[in-house]
């Protein structure tokens, strides 16, 4: 077995319980894909637009709205 490998314990070679690191992960909060997705939606930015749920045309079409009532 390498050293990498647990054996069927429940515990590493090392003798870190798989459990509790499992525990620990589930309750430790935001990924770091999360984390970047939620900085893109709240504060925008270079790059962000696969992560904004704005919809470019309904944003044109009011924009083009509103210059026209403003004529």
């Amino acid at each position: 077995m390498s050293e990498n490998q647990s054996n069927n314990s429940g515990f590493t070679v090392a003798g870190t319980s798989i459990d509790d690191v499992k525990r620990k992960n589930a309750q430790s909060g935001m990924s770091y894909n999360e984390v970047k997705e939620w900085l893109a939606k709240t504060t925008g930015g270079h790059g962000t637009s696969i992560y904004s749920n704005t919809n470019v045309e309904e944003l044109k079409r009011n924009i083009s709205e509103s210059m026209r009532s403003n004529k």
